[in-house]
Parts: structure tokens; sequence; C-alpha cells
């Protein structure tokens, strides 16, 4: 091991127990965290494993890695919605990996532990070999009988969904075949927000809230929006009708639907957009968009849910849409 690179125990003193804010974490000094949720609350856990040039590339910034392998758990909290409290930390260290490099993914961690008020209570730290892959368990706090499934949905309950779609996957495709969106009319700034999408999601947990009053189901888009439609309708036994024309769109996915049609329709269904899906009773829908709105994160109404057993209808231009002619389609 080189000599500016810690043993693991003084590598958990020196990078992590910092972060470890929480007094159950008893600042990583021991095997295990008691965590204890508060009165009449019950806990929400997710688990999402990363690995480099699978789910971010190797070369990224240390600060964005870490970002991202919190931010995708926590949306799945907010999709619950749960409020984050807490997370675990599995880190594979690749057999190259420098101090520095350390300091930085664990100044990420903090960053994000600030602005989004949870905290490291534990977790484990191993040589992975020839690549960086990581781990977080993520916890989170919800009211009794509370929690926000896939599967509460109705027929006749509108389909919203939070943010704008496409972007990250657009950005992915940008990282992959860089220049290829300034051949399609993109201008730099444009290019950035895609690329910045696709690095650094945006959990939507203060929708957590709105979403535990008003959703009858709920679900994060991490597989796509079409993909994950097809999961929440599937496991609510329900069908949904997907206008692709009411999709929120980004300036930039604006300028690619005119410009290159078939590569925004497979970014359009591509994944990696974290934001949320929610199913609302017709009743609920006034009470949810205001909230939203007041909450800083405003939703759009996409589609609506039908009896069925978890098909999937695309409208565009007020007629029918072949799933078979979106490119990247997947069968569900």
């Amino acid at each position: 091991m080189a000599a500016d690179r810690p043993h693991e125990f003084e590598l958990i003193r020196r990078y992590f127990a910092p972060l470890a804010t929480d007094p159950g974490s008893l600042g990583l000094t021991d095997d295990a965290t008691v965590f204890k949720p508060a009165p009449g609350m019950e806990l929400v856990l997710t688990k999402d494993m990363l690995a480099a040039d699978v789910h971010f590339f190797a070369g990224d910034p240390p600060e964005a890695i870490a970002a991202k392998a919190l931010r995708v758990n926590l949306s799945d909290l907010a999709a619950k919605g749960a409020r984050p409290c807490a997370y675990l930390l599995g880190l594979g260290l690749p057999d190259d990996w420098s101090a520095s490099w350390l300091e930085r993914f664990a100044s990420g961690l903090s960053g994000d532990q600030a602005a989004f008020d949870v905290a490291l209570i534990g977790g484990d730290t191993i040589r992975s070999g020839q690549s960086l892959q990581l781990s977080i368990t993520a916890i989170g706090e919800v009211p009794e009988g509370t929690a926000v499934r896939r599967s509460g949905g109705q027929a006749g309950d509108l389909l919203y969904v939070t943010g704008t779609i496409g972007d990250a996957a657009a950005g992915l495709k940008e990282r992959l075949d860089p220049g290829l969106l300034s051949r399609h009319g993109l201008d730099e700034a444009g290019i950035q927000h895609l690329l910045t999408r696709y690095l650094l999601p945006q959990p939507r947990v203060r929708l957590a809230g709105t979403i535990r009053l008003h959703a009858s189901a709920a679900m994060d888009v991490s597989d796509g929006l079409l993909a994950d439609a097809a999961h929440m309708a599937k496991a609510s036994s329900l069908s949904l009708t997907i206008d692709l024309d009411k999709v929120p769109l980004s300036a930039p996915m604006q300028v690619l639907q005119g410009s290159a049609p078939d590569l925004f329709l497979s970014a359009l269904s591509g994944g990696d957009d974290y934001e949320i899906l929610s199913l609302v009773p017709p009743e609920q829908t006034a009470a949810f968009e205001a909230a939203a709105l007041s909450s800083g994160c405003p939703v759009t109404c996409i589609g609506v849910a039908c009896e069925g057993e978890g098909a999937i209808s695309l409208m565009r231009n007020d007629q029918p849409l072949d799933l078979e002619t979106i490119p990247g389609f997947r069968h569900f």
C-alpha cells in the first residue's frame, strides 16, 4: 500500500467518522449501529449498487460519484413518501486509489449530507481490484402505515411525473459519443445541462410529504419512463395510457425532438432520470398539484390508469403510437 494511503481503521477515522453525526453510529467505532425510529414511525430502507463504467465513468469527479450514489437512493425514499434519516456505505476501492481521491469523495458525501439532512451511520470498506464499486443503503422514516407502494393505484387515477424526462439518457449518449448533441443543433449550454443531469441527479425529497398525502402509488424513474410506468402498472394490476405530447421536456430535449426524432425518442425512454412517477386519484389532483408547486417541485399530468394487467399504451398527436417504433424499446 502506498505511503499516503491509510489502513482501514485510519481510513474510517480520517474520512468517514466525521460524517457519522447520528449518536447511534458511535462514531463508527463499533461493528454495528443502533438506529431507532421516532415514536409512531416506520423505517423505509432501500439499497442501490453502482460500479465504475456501468453506472458512472471511472474518471468522473469523486465528489459527483459520491453524490450520485447517495442521491439515487434518496430518490427511492422520496417515492415512498419517506424522510431520509441515515445511510450505510459499502465502498470497494480499486488497487490504484489515492488519499486525495478519497478525501474528495468524502467531501461529496459531506456536501450532500448537509443538503439533504442525512448522516452516515456505518458500512464497510474493501479492496475491489480493478474498478471502483460502491453500495449505499438509505434509511428513511414515514408515519406508520403510510409508505406509498407501486401497487396502490386504481382505475381512473391520473399519472404524474416530476421534472423533465430524457435529459440524463441524452447526456449519457453525449458522454459515449462526444459531439453527438452539437451535431444535432444543441448549443454548449444545452449540452452541459444534459451532461449535468446524467452526472448529478436531483432526488425529489421535498415532494415526499406530498406523495405520502395524495398519491395512491409511486416510484422513481431509474430504468426509463416507459419501463418504470410498466412496472407500476403491473404492480397495481392496471394499464396506463401515456400521452407523449404531455411528457415534460427541457429546452435541450425540445431541440432534439425537432432535429433528431429517433435520438429524442431513445433518450425519452432511457433511464437515470430519477424523477418520480405518481398515480393520484382524481379528487386529489388539485391539492397534489398545488402542494407540489408550493414545495418547489412542480408535477405534470401525462396519462391515466384504467383496468388492465400492466399494459402501456402511448398516444401522440391524439393518435395511438406503436411501442415498437420507439428506438431502444424493450419488452417489459
